[in-house]
């Protein structure tokens, strides 16, 4: 079969689209037939060597297909059946071995390229909102990068629970997308400076969150925007790691700082299945509205990671084994 695999960490040029043999269907799992791939800033990530798997290694987290064969101890699953996935390594290939546990059914109608444009940024959006900083109604939040994969997902779903969202962006462009979502104050950070705006709009109070996946750029002003008992949830970094930070800043407030991850919200089948669940059910029935920007053949991911890491996308974007 086909896939981008890497030998070396480095930068794009690192990914090879070469011939590698076909996976098999180990205990508890099943092969996929990839039909979309979703393209993520943690494979950027582990590409370029920071918390990676070993070499060689075939790129990407996050996927969707058909069942073409079960392992043994599989009786949740058919061949045919329509899956998605993320959180397992190997999905820039035309076949996937995934474990069973990991494979989430997509609902009746609901295609592949719906399915990966969702589940990693979906997920990671409902976690967020739902239960790293639950929102409540009326609660004031800051979403960086808010025309991005995450932030349109984001923007849609606390409006949904009932939140007002401040979203920055760094184009009118971007600000339109982010406003189509639901953002209620739209802030081009070249423009202006984000926590100052923030201190005017809500009189000094300050913000219940900031969900910030930006990190080094935006780390510093952020904690700055929160009000009392806020909540700082650092989930990326797009512009490199955060500085490092005196435990005692923390106590002008009483705040709250935390570093999330998807895997740790959805460790529990129950729980996957929940989350996915809602997702996936919200945009078959277009309560929640994916914008997908951009769509490469396999053969041309290093382009969708340079696409990518330029910050210049808006939503998703996929590759097309």
């Amino acid at each position: 079969m086909k896939a981008i695999q890497i030998t070396e960490y480095g930068g794009p040029e690192v990914m090879k689209y070469a011939e590698v043999p076909d996976p098999i269907a180990g205990d508890g799992e099943a092969l996929v037939k990839i039909e979309a791939v979703g393209v993520n800033f943690t494979d950027i990530y582990s590409r370029a060597g920071i918390n990676p798997p070993g070499l060689p290694w075939i790129v990407g987290v996050e996927g969707a297909g058909v069942v073409t064969a079960v392992g043994a101890g599989v009786d949740s699953l058919n061949i045919g059946d329509n899956v998605a996935y993320s959180g397992v390594f190997g999905s820039y290939a035309e076949i996937a071995s995934v474990p069973a546990s990991k494979l989430i059914k997509l609902p009746e109608g609901l295609d592949s390229k719906s399915g990966a444009a969702v589940m990693l940024q979906g997920m990671t959006a409902h976690y967020l909102c739902h239960s790293t900083y639950a929102v409540q109604p009326g609660d004031k939040v800051l979403i960086h990068a808010g025309a991005g994969g995450v932030g349109l997902l984001l923007t849609q779903m606390v409006k949904k629970l009932g939140g007002y969202v401040f979203s920055t962006v760094s184009t009118e462009a971007k600000a339109q997308l982010s406003r189509e979502a639901g953002s209620d104050q739209v802030i081009l950070y070249g423009e202006q400076d984000f926590a100052e705006e923030i201190k005017k709009a809500t009189d000094g109070k300050g913000l219940q969150a900031v969900y910030d996946a930006v990190g080094e750029t935006t780390f510093e002003q952020s904690i700055n925007c929160l009000g009392r008992r806020g909540h700082m949830v650092l989930y990326g970094q797009a512009s490199g790691p955060p500085p490092l930070i005196d435990p005692r800043r923390l106590g002008n407030g009483s705040l709250f700082l935390t570093r999330p991850g998807l895997a740790d919200y959805t460790a529990d089948r129950n729980e996957l299945e929940q989350r996915a669940g809602d997702v996936l059910n919200w945009v078959k029935s277009g309560d929640l509205k994916l914008r997908v920007e951009h769509v490469f053949p396999l053969s041309e991911a290093s382009e969708a990671h340079s696409q990518l890491a330029s910050r210049a996308t808006t939503g998703k974007i996929l590759l097309i084994p």
